[in-house]
């Protein structure tokens, strides 16, 4: 299947002359990448902290909610491998700096919405942006770093960088809260764009594939529009019925794309997608636990940050110091996760890591009105290892399993796997909680004549329905609101519990298909 094609000498990878001696600056380098992908990843722990304030300042419902955190992700996932194709054929340094000041745009404009649509608007802008950053990086460090173990060891580091955006996110997004209006949540990535451009013009090589193909239009198109579509049937949903016929059918035509879009990467002499790569299982299976791994982490964060503050009562900055250990811990437990596949090998790692972030959401299935903090901390520290210890190894395989001219499209589709499996964990596990949500309060409200506007305020969201309770007052308002917050705990644990499920289900099929030591090298040589 166009092997010549696809596994170029590496004399087809182009670095600029003065690009060429690296060696003695490769830690500044990997230091500016990994704080390009700091910025993308503090992006969405500080904007989970800001929800309940985006609730109350733009009378934003749940879906908008979900909207405006899968927005750009949808938009970063639709054009990961088009900007990954794209860096290959101009230059990874080009479409790196170019993401950098699309995504500075962006987040300006973000700060500045003054309505839900508007953000929403904004945060897909950002996305454009994201998507030019992230495979940029990860293609420019493995040109940099070319032994194995260096690699593992840069990408190790890399993929920390992504638990260090989780662990100071939330605590950089509260303290903004506190003392400033949301838009500064998005106002911080600015300067720290400008300063990582700067450094990236002074340090950063730039390199490209001499035998990369011409676009891919038609490939690009269905890879942004089968998720788009995906999404928005499951996020509207819960409000519309998941039997609707507008929902039906975006889900159906979500599939029907996305089988064109694989008959056509099969087909064409320029894919975008290189399908080749899954006949490995080093590469699929990778793939596919990484997915699961942040589907589990976003979809988690994302129930979690608004049951810290909407039920437990906690200001955005304390909510931000108690989903710290999470973020924290995987920073630690990724950057040495390298030593432990050293140890017992990649398939053991990532099989464990999938039963501990299993287990943290099994014990967050148990959660009740009268829970308290505590009584979650240790979910969240199973989830956080758990996480640590896919993240790195999983991207090692990934990245190890395709040429060094094709890192490009490699880090893209790892990227893009990233992002798919944020934008479900959101879409997915938020949809579930506003179906239960929705159902018990209906359920409540039988026989009561109440407004339609309270009434849909209501059940637009818990931050709503919170709102409703307090012009109410006394002790119907009261009553009102532990109903609704019983009602979003109801939906936190059937939607945990069905991630649990899936993580379980994850773990299995990492133990018997993931590769071991032995069998990597045969399964490359099994692609090419």
């Amino acid at each position: 299947m166009r092997r010549s094609a696809l596994f170029e000498s590496t004399s087809k990878l182009e670095v600029d002359q003065g690009d060429r001696d690296v060696s003695s600056r490769r830690g500044a380098i990997l230091l500016v990448l990994s704080l390009a992908v700091l910025i993308i990843n503090l992006d969405g722990t500080i904007l989970n902290v800001a929800l309940p304030s985006i609730v109350s300042r733009l009378q934003a419902s749940s879906s908008q909610l979900q909207w405006i955190v899968d927005a750009y992700v949808v938009v970063l996932a639709g054009l990961l491998l088009v900007a990954g194709s794209l860096g290959d054929h101009i230059g990874r340094k080009k479409v790196f700096l170019a993401g950098l000041v699309i995504f500075a745009v962006g987040s300006t404009a973000s700060a500045l919405s003054t309505s839900p649509l508007k953000l929403i608007l904004a945060r897909s802008l950002m996305g454009v942006g994201a998507a030019a950053i992230m495979p940029s990086t990860l293609s420019i460090l493995t040109n940099v770093y070319t032994g194995p173990r260096d690699r593992a060891r840069a990408i190790g580091l890399w993929s920390g960088t992504n638990g260090m955006g989780l662990a100071i996110g939330p605590v950089v997004g509260g303290w903004l809260l506190a003392h400033f209006w949301w838009g500064s949540v998005f106002l911080i990535n600015v300067p720290i764009a400008v300063v990582v451009g700067v450094a990236a013009v002074l340090l950063v090589p730039d390199s490209r594939n001499l035998g990369a193909k011409r676009p891919d239009p038609l490939g690009a198109f269905l890879s942004l529009m089968a998720p788009a579509l995906l999404l928005w049937g499951i996020i509207d949903a819960p409000m519309r019925g998941w039997g609707s016929p507008l929902i039906v059918g975006a889900l159906l035509s979500a599939l029907l794309l996305m089988g064109t879009l694989v008959l056509w990467e099969r087909r064409t002499s320029h894919p975008m997608l290189e399908l080749a790569f899954f006949r490995s299982r080093r590469f699929s299976v990778a793939v596919t636990g990484l997915a699961l791994t942040i589907f589990a982490l976003s979809g988690g964060l994302f129930l979690l940050t608004q049951y810290l503050q909407f039920c437990l009562g906690y200001s955005a900055l304390q909510t931000g110091l108690r989903i710290t250990p999470i973020a924290v811990i995987l920073l630690v437990v990724a950057s040495l996760s390298p030593l432990a596949v050293r140890w017992v090998g990649t398939k053991i790692v990532v099989f464990v890591g999938m039963v501990c972030i299993a287990s943290g959401l099994a014990m967050l299935a148990f959660t009740t009105v009268h829970s308290t903090y505590m009584n979650s901390l240790p979910s969240f520290i199973l989830m956080g290892v758990g996480s640590g210890l896919c993240v790195a190894p999983c991207t090692e395989s990934v990245m190890g399993s395709v040429p060094p001219e094709l890192s490009g499209v490699g880090s893209a589709t790892n990227s893009t796997a990233l992002q798919i499996g944020s934008a479900l964990g959101v879409a997915v596990l938020g949809s579930l909680l506003n179906t239960r949500y929705q159902d018990r309060l209906t359920k409540l409200f039988t026989g009561y004549s109440l407004p339609a506007p309270i009434r849909r305020a209501t059940e637009s969201s818990l931050g709503g329905a919170l709102e409703v309770a307090r012009r109410l007052g006394g002790n119907v308002g009261a009553q009102l609101g532990e109903a609704a917050k019983a009602s979003y705990i109801s939906g936190m644990v059937f939607a945990v519990s069905i991630g649990a499920v899936l993580s379980s289900l994850a773990a299995v099929v990492v133990l018997f298909l993931l590769p071991s030591k032995a069998d990597v090298r045969r399964d490359h040589h099994d692609i090419v």
